[in-house]
């Protein structure tokens, strides 16, 4: 029996959508007492879904195609074109293998190298200053470690262009007028600065150490031994390294869960497994990105709802992320809840949800959670800071949103023991 979705009115949603930002979803989720809604977005119907059987569903590829549902502001600022995230079938295959094919524990162990080595530096740099700008920091240290990974070294004149670059493709997407263009613009140039690598490469005037994402992805053939164009290789280049200069906000998180819970530092410090919870706690409490988008693939029903061919769907990551029925208590920060977490890979969707390999959850998560580890070390293990009054809430109407202050440290110093 087909059930009527609950419906919003109005003729279009889009501006509330980029206004509420990760309360969009959750707002009419209450108002309409429903896990799942029809709403307008751009002028037509759109779906709306929250929670665990949702998130299932959304990650079936038989039901939903990625092809077409991202927005064109998303693509040209956060995704990029025919990125891996817009793509469907064996074609989605392919390009994950190549993303995944540098995932390997030498590889990953290789960029925490870097990060760690950045992190010292780092911390030698700001014991010299009154203060620092926590959030703008941590950006400027992963952009650093990020190129150095894929294997081209930022000089110390590009560093703050290419963070800047970074920052603004994952900072603007929900931006409205000249914030967002700009954010294009940035977007381009960093493009334009890959593939100039990627083209050297090929013209053998640089050659990148062949372990590396650089030489990789430059040199990466398909099922025809087609290499991929340099637009598209330079694209997936910088898909991972956004994601990386992004932990910047889950570390800047990270520090406001320290200042606010300080009881969890003594825990940190005190039980060798609790790092790891910490930081799934901070992935699940604190917002990072809203939602993700598909299309209907072909006409089906699911627990009595039609959903129509081309139709538009959101799955709201942050809502399933504290949904009660799935967590207890999901507004209070408990990262005890993780000690036997037995979860599946569609409720806690922090940055995707299903499998690595065969779909659509982040390529990078892993890197993500290693990278959180070795900051956490720092921040409570191997420095000591104050932090002076300042405005520390966080809008949710933001995306992304981050402290307003993003996170002012004072007297940043290394702990004496780790002084050689």
């Amino acid at each position: 029996m087909e059930n009527q979705m609950p419906r919003e009115e109005g003729i279009d949603h889009s501006l509330g959508l980029l206004k509420e930002g990760y309360n969009f979803i959750l707002n009419r989720r209450q108002s309409l007492q429903s896990d799942i809604f029809e709403t307008r977005i751009l002028g037509k119907k759109a779906i709306c879904m929250i929670g665990e059987e949702a998130a299932q569903i959304f990650y079936d590829p038989k039901k939903f195609q990625r092809n077409g549902a991202a927005p064109n502001r998303i693509v040209q600022t956060l995704f990029g074109k025919n990125s891996v995230q817009t793509l469907d079938g064996e074609e989605h295959r392919q390009r994950k293998d190549m993303l995944m094919s540098i995932m390997t524990k030498d590889e990953i162990n290789r960029l925490l190298d870097i990060t760690k080595l950045q992190w010292e530096q780092s911390l030698d740099k700001w014991s010299q200053m009154d203060q620092i700008v926590l959030y703008e920091e941590m950006k400027e240290l992963l952009c650093k470690a990020a190129f150095k990974w894929v294997g081209s070294p930022l000089h110390e004149d590009d560093v703050k262009r290419m963070t800047r670059d970074l920052g603004a493709m994952f900072e603007t997407p929900a931006a409205i007028g000249p914030a967002h263009w700009l954010g294009r613009g940035f977007r381009n140039q960093a493009e334009k600065t890959i593939q100039e690598l990627i083209q050297a490469a090929r013209e053998k005037k640089v050659q990148f150490p062949q372990n590396t994402p650089l030489h990789q992805f430059s040199f990466y053939q398909d099922k025809d031994g087609h290499l991929l164009d340099i637009e598209t290789t330079s694209v997936e280049i910088l898909n991972l390294l956004r994601p990386i200069v992004a932990i910047a906000i889950y570390i800047n998180f990270t520090v406001l869960a320290l200042y606010q819970y300080p009881e969890q530092k003594e825990k940190l410090k005190t039980y060798n497994d609790y790092q790891k919870m910490f930081v799934q706690e901070v992935r699940r409490f604190y917002p990072f990105f809203p939602f993700v988008a598909a299309r209907v693939k072909q006409d089906f029903t699911w627990n009595g709802y039609q959903f129509t061919e081309g139709t538009l769907t959101l799955l709201d990551l942050y809502g399933t992320n504290h949904d009660p029925k799935l967590w207890e208590h999901p507004n209070m920060f408990y990262p005890e809840r993780f000690a036997q977490w037995q979860g599946s890979p569609f409720s806690f969707i922090p940055q995707g949800g299903g499998d690595y390999y065969l779909g659509h959850r982040c390529a990078g998560e892993q890197i993500t959670i290693d990278i959180m580890k070795i900051s956490i070390d720092y921040l409570v293990n191997k420095m000591d800071y104050d932090v002076p009054e300042q405005d520390l809430s966080f809008s949710m109407e933001d995306i992304p949103s981050i402290p307003q202050s993003k996170i002012i440290l004072k007297n940043v110093k290394r702990k004496k023991e780790n002084i050689q």
